[in-house]
Order: C-alpha cells, then structure tokens, then sequence
C-alpha cells in the first residue's frame, strides 16, 4: 500500500442462528465488493464475524459450543472471502472463535494480505462478561466461560506495506492495549466488536453506550498518534441488540467515517499515514517524553489499591 490508502470497515448486521456460514460468508463478500468499488485495500470485518453472538447463550456443556467454532481458516465454507479477496487484491482482518488441534478455545482475528495468505494472528485478552449462568437475563455474556485468555500477546505485522497492530471488542476500552502496539510502530490499530446494548453488571443510559465506544477509539487512536479502524456487528441478533458504530478515527482523535446504519454497511476513509508524524515528533514523541520508570505500577499492580507511600523530605 502507499502512505496514503483507503481503509475500510465492513459493519454486518445482525446475524441470525438459523443462518448458516455460507450465507455470512456470502454477505461479507458482498461486501468486500462494495469496499473494492470505493477503492478501498484494506478492509476490517467485525469480531465473530462468521455466526451469531453465542457467547449469549448457556451450555451446561462446553463441547456443544464447538459448531460455533473454526478448526482451521480458511475453512471451505471461507475461503470463498479469501479468494475473492485475493482476486481483488484487497487485505483484511476477520474475527472468528478458534477451537484449536489441542482443543483450546480462542476469541481470534487474524490479519490477511492482498495476496490471501494470513500473515497475523491475534487472540482476545480482555474477556469480558461472566463464567456462570445468571438468571433472570435475557442474554448471557459468556465470553469467560467459552474462550481463554488470549497468549499470543499484543502483536504488530506488516500487511503490504503497512504495520497493523490487533485488538479484539472489550480491548479497545484498555488504554494499555494502544501502547503496546504503538510502542512496536503500528501505524493503524484493526479491530472487530459486538457490543450488546444490555450487559450484565453494565449498566449505563442508552446515549452512554455509543459515546464510550467512541471515546475508547478517539483516546487510543490520538494519545498514541495512530488509526483506528472499528468494525462490529449491529442490530438485532436473535431478539438481543447490538450497538452500531463502525468508525475510523484519525491520529488527531477525529472521527473521519462512522456507519449510519445497523445494517451490512461499508464505511470508507482515505488514511495517510504520514499524518502521524506532527503528533509522534511533538506532543507524543514516546522517546522524548515518556517516563517508563515511573509507571511500574501499572504492570506490578493489577486492581486498584492503597497510595504508595512518597518521601518528600
């Protein structure tokens, strides 16, 4: 890609449980096409793209889960996404839930160039929800209970040109997360999302929902003089509703693109990479200014605690 590219983020609607994966799979290269006619070569697909939101739903059974998960990727049902995109030459970021060889489970996106080979992978470390049924819900959140904590740590890959930087829907609220890739030159931060209005132990007024998810991309994408680019699935899923609001936000914070709808929805912006140099020579230039000795306590101290004590005489 040239420092300057367009970049797009592929919205999907809700997806229902009576749809199978080629029918999702055929939507998203509806909408690959679309992101092509508007000249885009990258595109960001949103985090378990390829089924329902199952993390919704109870199983007393780990293992009656596995339908919702890939043993492999491309799998015959998706590599019709690859080859399409090979094609076109576009590259992309998918989101989809890993059951390994060795039986692990994984919340996972993986990151594909314009060729269609997968030259990143990334597993979700911020799970967020419960482990245990809650009654009196009328949706689960379960990521704890069907996906380990992601071990493949925070990585950074070059896609074409580009170094892009993963992150999975819950990630996107840590502050940590953003460093860590821009800390490894990540020029543009890639992720996936589904964000239902109603989680349990949440509770926030509808308006809220949508302003700290963006909020959560404005923050990462200027104090680390990167982009962002956020897909998620929206709408109504299985009578659960998931909040819209693909964006992609410049290195200034500014919101450039953000989907209008709650349906399958393709949202572009022209990136120039060089744009990030004014904010990473000034203001966030890390090795001028940043003073690791002093944040320790972010990584010795996981909850929150007592002051530590400071001598001042």
């Amino acid at each position: 890609m040239d420092r300057k590219f367009h970049l797009a983020v592929a919205q999907v609607g809700g997806i229902q449980p009576d749809e199978d994966r080629s029918t999702v799979v055929r939507r998203l290269v509806d909408l690959l096409d679309d992101a092509h006619r508007q000249a885009a070569s990258f595109v960001v697909f949103p985090e378990l793209t390829l089924t329902t939101f199952f993390p919704r739903y109870w199983a007393e059974d780990r293992d009656d889960m596995h339908s919702f998960f890939e043993t492999e990727m491309p799998s015959a049902e998706v590599k019709s996404l690859f080859d399409r995109a090979a094609e076109l030459e576009i590259g992309f970021y998918l989101g989809y839930a890993e059951l390994t060889a060795d039986g692990r489970r994984y919340n996972t996106s993986i990151l594909v160039d314009s060729s269609g080979a997968v030259v990143g992978k990334y597993r979700k470390i911020h799970l967020p929800g419960h482990a245990e049924r809650i009654e009196g819900l009328r949706a689960q959140h379960l990521e704890k209970r069907y996906f380990e904590v992601g071990d493949l740590g925070f990585g950074v890959f070059d896609v074409d040109g580009v170094k892009f930087g993963m992150c999975l829907c819950n990630d996107r609220r840590w502050p940590e997360v953003y460093r860590v890739l821009a800390l490894q030159g990540a020029d543009v931060v890639v992720l996936g999302y589904n964000t239902p209005t109603e989680v349990p132990g949440w509770r926030e007024e509808p308006h809220a929902k949508m302003e700290t998810h963006l909020l959560s991309l404005r923050a990462g994408a200027y104090q680390n003089a990167v982009w962002v680019a956020a897909a998620g699935k929206s709408g109504d899923e299985d009578g659960a509703h998931m909040i819209g609001g693909s964006a992609i936000v410049a290195p200034s914070g500014e919101v450039l693109a953000k989907a209008r709808t709650e349906d399958d929805e393709v949202v572009v912006a022209e990136v120039d990479l060089d744009y990030s140099q004014s904010y990473r020579e000034s203001v966030f230039n890390f090795e001028a200014h940043r003073r690791p000795e002093h944040y320790s306590l972010i990584v010795d101290r996981v909850g929150r605690g007592e002051p530590l004590p400071v001598s001042f005489d």
